[in-house]
């Protein structure tokens, strides 16, 4: 591997999304034009899914990438040619997201690891054929918790990390309650035999154990590594950034801090052995996943060289750490918050505020702060944000309702952050996305004459599934309605989905066995005929509390955004001091756009790269559009229709002499897609 090489998720094992390549630059960026563009084509009829956000690896003149169905293509870099393809599913349907793949190479052999549902699998990287002397026939099954005595639950959404004959994973898991522990393990390239595991939540006689009620590892879930992790190889330090515990707007049932749950964890990478964690949020009932894993960068303070790490948040906070010590670069400050109050929850009185660098996304909203795209939906938004509580970030969700914001989608996207290893500048994409947050009390089973037939079907929904698709089963936002279903889904289509899993959505296989035909019942035949009983301030022991509006949008009477612009921003900010650069509005929907105002800014995901040639490149945003920017200023320097929403974060490479830039594309409409693409771009050909 060579500097003109994308080796890794994020171009490198510091997760700098950092290329040193110069050939493209300030100069000559405006003459970028599509050199190819390759179609995995595997997509069928009615294939639908929510976002195509693989960032392509690339190895000599060779690169592979999955399409949206995970299907493991291996690509020439230089032309967009098929090289060979590798079905993991054989066939099968598969979805969800997949940012990439892993590359291992050792005695003379290449290997690319693959997941699919919940396995991994291990490919020969010159012929496409599976690597039979891995696992078992070529695959583990990452299901199997060794010594825990739970059915999990757990797939990938983010490649591990390569340590040397070792790959480190993490794993998606449910978001609700009943989801499996978020273990992070490494397994042997060669063997796929299980190496070491680290608990995130602590089994009796770890660190933390105490931070949980007696026996949560037994029972309680998340607290996983989705978001892909970044590695120190000289100090062989593993640094893992964690989401939340489960369920994620309600906690009455893990009262205390909840280690390791939204921490940074720094991990011997050869053997798991905990040396330091950092935690951003204590007893997270809000969703603050930490969403992408820390940039490892050098910074200059008080003209002292720091091996730091940079880790963005959802709030907008960058935590800067100490790379070995994890001791903050700037101060931060426990500071107290309100106090929850739904019966039981146990918020936690104080949580962590970094001085510097400040928050890159707005964190609170006030009524000069609403858009008015008319004066009735003003008017209708005034009354429903003075109606919302809102005291900063951690204002706890509650009965009457939240005010979220930034949000469980603001803030920091999985693509996490380009830094700059020659300067110590960091590069940042947001979203400014307040969300409603309303807590309702529901009960877990009805008194009916069908209680026996609909009861563990609808225990099952109200525990899983209504936090996406609502209490009452008509969706929320991008979630879609449930109801009449049968109408549009024969029932093993159904079960195929709760199986394995699609777009956000995980894989309950484990979880539903044995009750499919009263899920299916509740789901289709006579489900609507079961009340969903929403009985706010009413004491009954059988129900539970959840969030019936979590990830949903705050939005005016006209479906737009109920706040003012900027919707999405591309920041800025130098490590070294903790200031801001620059910060400039991403992306523009010229629909909502004033005469006269600067760009709206737009909803975006995916991330950024910078380079030495002095680009920063990022497409993220829903208005299909590619672009670069002058790294110094924020000066928009090239931009180009994609065929599709970019919502993945580029890759750079050189072959032969010629540079190349590459983004997976999504096509479609908003989030409902139907094909993917990958699209490399370059100078003129001579």
């Amino acid at each position: 591997m060579t500097s003109n090489d994308w080796p890794i998720y994020r171009g490198g094992s510091d997760a700098n999304n950092y290329s040193p390549l110069t050939q493209v630059n300030k100069d000559n960026v405006k003459d970028l034009q599509e050199a190819w563009t390759f179609y995995p084509g595997d997509e069928t009829e009615n294939f639908r899914f929510w976002k195509y956000e693989c960032n392509p690896i690339v190895i000599g003149e060779v690169m592979y990438i999955t399409s949206a169905w995970r299907r493991l293509y291996a690509i020439n870099a230089s032309n967009g040619e098929k090289i060979w393809e590798f079905d993991p599913l054989e066939g099968a349907r598969g979805g969800g997201v997949l940012r990439g793949v892993t590359y291992w190479a050792g005695d003379g052999e290449q290997r690319i690891f693959v997941a699919a549902n919940n396995k991994l699998f291990s490919v020969d990287a010159k012929t496409g054929q599976i690597d039979s002397l891995f696992g078992d026939r070529g695959r583990i099954d990452l299901n199997i918790d060794e010594g825990g005595n739970r059915d999990i639950m757990v797939r990938i959404s983010t490649p591990g990390i390569i340590y040397k004959d070792l790959i480190i994973l993490g794993g998606a898991v449910s978001e609700s309650s009943g989801a499996a522990p978020g273990h992070v393990r490494a397994y042997n390239v060669r063997t796929g035999a299980l190496v070491w595991t680290f608990h995130t939540i602590p089994w009796p006689g770890e660190e933390g154990y105490e931070t949980w009620p007696q026996n949560a590892y037994q029972n309680s879930g998340g607290a996983n590594n989705w978001a892909g992790m970044s590695l120190d190889e000289k100090r062989a330090i593993v640094y893992v950034p964690t989401g939340s515990p489960t369920y994620d707007y309600y906690g009455a049932d893990r009262i205390g801090s909840n280690l390791f749950g939204n921490c940074i964890i720094a991990l011997n990478a050869a053997t798991g052995a905990l040396i330091w964690y950092y935690q951003t949020v204590h007893h997270d009932i809000w969703d603050y996943d930490l969403p992408a894993a820390p940039n490892l960068i050098t910074v200059e303070k008080d003209g002292k060289k720091i091996d730091a790490l940079a880790q963005p948040s959802k709030m907008g906070f960058i935590y800067v750490l100490n790379r070995e010590t994890g001791e903050p670069i700037f101060p931060i400050e426990e500071k107290p918050v309100p106090a929850s109050k739904i019966p039981g929850e146990q918020s936690w009185p104080t949580q962590p505020f970094p001085s510097a660098p400040k928050s890159f996304a707005r964190q609170s909203m006030t009524v000069d702060d609403l858009a008015e795209f008319s004066a009735e939906s003003f008017e209708t938004n005034k009354k429903i944000l003075n109606g919302l509580w809102h005291e900063g970030i951690f204002t706890p969700p509650d009965t009457p309702g939240t005010l979220l914001f930034p949000g469980s989608r603001g803030g920091a996207e999985w693509g996490g952050a380009a830094g700059d290893v020659a300067t110590g500048m960091l590069y940042i994409n947001s979203n400014e996305s307040p969300e409603l947050g309303r807590i309702s009390r529901v009960r877990k089973n009805q008194n009916t004459a069908n209680e026996t037939l609909f009861g563990a079907g609808q225990k099952f929904y109200l525990t899983y599934c209504a936090s996406c698709h609502g209490a009452d089963r008509k969706g929320i936002e991008a979630n879609p309605s449930l109801l009449d279903l049968n109408k549009r889904l024969k029932q093993s289509e159904i079960l195929d989905k709760l199986k394995i899993g699609s777009a956000i959505m995980p894989s309950f296989a484990g979880l539903i066995k044995g009750k499919e035909d009263q899920i299916l019942a509740f789901l289709t035949e006579t489900g609507k005929d079961v009340p969903v009983g929403l009985i706010d301030g009413i004491e009954d022991t059988s129900t539970t509390y959840l969030n019936i509006t979590a990830h949903g949008y705050f939005l005016d009477t006209l479906g737009q955004p109920a706040i003012k612009p900027p919707w999405g921003t591309l920041n800025a900010i130098d490590l070294n001091t903790g200031d801001f650069l620059w910060k400039i509005p991403l992306g523009n929907d010229p629909e909502l756009q004033k005469p006269g105002d600067p760009p709206t800014g737009i909803e975006n995901y995916g991330g950024p790269v910078v380079t030495a040639g002095g680009l920063v490149f990022i497409a993220a945003t829903l208005d299909s559009m590619f672009r670069a920017f002058d790294k110094d200023t924020g000066k928009l320097l090239w931009e180009i229709k994609l065929p599709g929403n970019g919502l993945a974060t580029p890759s750079l490479y050189m072959i032969n002499g010629r540079q190349y830039i590459v983004i997976a594309v999504s096509i479609g409409e908003n989030l409902n897609h139907v094909k993917s693409a990958v699209v490399a771009f370059a100078l003129p050909d001579g």
